[in-house]
């Protein structure tokens, strides 16, 4: 009994010995490693953390910004740049309490659930499986945080969608360079995950605003439109549509940068995610 008794002792000095999950001020990418049926493999997600503590004390005084960082290539390529290294060289993990994630998908990422083909569900896997693994690794409640999307090319589309389908899931999205007013299937690799026309409609990001119930959605601005490169069009005619439904957003007509993470938007993109509303 003795012995028990000292055993217990011993484990509980160790346990108090444990620092709570306190994050350095330098910062610090990891990563996990996400199985789900809406994908057809293990599917990594990366996480760059700023200096945090995330402990339930301070996470219901201070909530944590996910951003979530949405790719525009399927797995780790990097055609189109680095995103982390974007976000690096914007000064984005030197702000406290900011937490940036980087998902991966094993298709061509459009952010849509294909109508037939179940491991092709990339919203599904993205709000059901992403979201859920990162909150139980950083050891977050759903009201402990904020999450935010910024995404460029297909990625601004999907960052947009995914606000305008779920926004009581996300508070702001940023879309820069981006085919916002696409409004058929098929163009940039998109037809294979959308499947037919009649699905690509419930993705469509000009229906979504259109169908938007403003008095729900708030009148705090919650869309992003930033700079262009190949798009400036669809993001004039996005813009135009926004002001005519009277949702409130943010537009800048520029300047035109290189379409590509690295290319120096992704400062102003932060920036405006970041923003803290009661200024």
């Amino acid at each position: 009994m003795q012995r028990v008794r000292v055993l217990s002792l011993l484990c509980f000095l160790i346990l108090l010995a444990q620092p709570l999950l306190t994050w350095s001020d330098e910062p610090a990418l990891s990563a996990i490693t996400v199985t789900s049926p809406y994908q057809p493999t293990p599917q990594r997600v990366r996480i760059l953390r700023s200096g945090a503590t995330l402990n339930p004390e301070c996470s219901l005084t201070q909530p944590i910004t996910l951003v979530y960082v949405l790719p525009v290539e399927p797995g780790s390529q990097t055609r189109w740049g680095d995103a982390v290294k974007a976000i690096r060289e914007a000064g984005g993990v030197e702000k406290s309490n900011v937490v940036f994630v980087f998902p991966e998908f094993a298709q061509l990422p459009w952010y849509a659930d294909h109508p037939t083909e179940k491991t092709i569900a990339q919203e599904s896997y993205f709000l059901k499986s992403v979201i859920p693994a990162v909150d139980k690794h950083l050891v977050l409640e759903p009201r402990q945080c904020r999450r935010m999307l910024i995404g460029f090319s297909k990625s601004g589309w999907g960052a947009f969608c995914l606000l305008l389908r779920h926004p009581e899931t996300f508070e702001k999205a940023v879309a820069w360079d981006a085919p916002l007013m696409m409004d058929a299937p098929g163009k940039y690799g998109s037809g294979p995950i959308f499947g037919t026309p009649e699905n690509f409609k419930n993705y469509q990001v000009s229906e979504l605003l259109s169908q938007t119930d403003i008095e729900n959605f708030g009148k705090e601005t919650r869309l992003i439109s930033l700079g262009y490169d190949n798009f400036r069009d669809h993001h004039l005619r996005i813009h135009k549509l926004m002001q005519e439904l009277k949702i409130p957003h943010i537009h800048r007509d520029g300047p035109q940068r290189k379409h590509h993470w690295e290319s120096g938007w992704v400062k102003e993109a932060v920036d405006f995610l970041l923003v803290d509303p009661a200024q």
